[in-house]
C-alpha cells in the first residue's frame, strides 16, 4: 500500500456504496486522528480501536449516507498547501476540509480560527 490515507477513504467511500454498517481499517495514528475528525464532524457515528485495526461505524439518516462525496486532495506525488488566510471552503462553507497542521490534524474551519495552515489532507460534503 503506497497511500494508507487514499485507502482510508476508499474503504469509508466503499462502505457507503454498500450500504455497510461498519469498515475496518489498519490503524495508524493519523488514520485515528482523521476518524475522530470525521466524527466531529457528524459524518460517521463511532470510531473503535481494536489491536491494530480501527472499526468505523458509518452514520445513515435513514436510507441516506452522513457523507455524499469524501475526496483526496493531497497525494504523494502531489502535495498540496494552504496558508491560513487562503485556506479551502468546500461547497461554499457547507462540507469540510480536513488540513495537516503543525498543531495535529484540523478541520479548516478550527485551522482558520487557530491561525494555522498546512497540507491539505481531503474535502468532505
Amino acid at each position: 500500500m503506497i497511500d494508507p490515507i487514499s485507502d482510508m477513504i476508499s474503504r469509508i467511500k466503499n462502505g457507503y456504496l454498500a450500504g455497510r454498517l461498519s469498515v475496518e481499517i489498519p490503524w495508524s495514528k493519523m488514520k485515528e486522528s482523521l476518524a475522530k475528525l470525521l466524527k466531529e464532524s457528524g459524518y460517521i457515528s463511532e470510531v473503535k480501536k481494536e489491536k491494530n485495526s480501527l472499526i468505523l461505524t458509518l452514520k445513515y439518516n435513514g436510507k441516506e449516507p452522513g457523507l455524499t462525496e469524501i475526496r483526496r486532495i493531497s497525494r504523494p506525488s502531489l502535495r498540496i498547501y494552504a496558508a491560513h488566510t487562503n485556506l479551502p471552503k468546500v461547497l461554499g462553507g457547507a462540507g469540510t476540509a480536513i488540513i495537516s497542521t503543525p498543531k495535529g490534524l484540523m478541520t479548516n474551519k478550527q485551522a482558520k480560527k487557530a491561525g494555522v495552515g498546512g497540507e491539505v489532507i481531503c474535502e468532505i460534503w
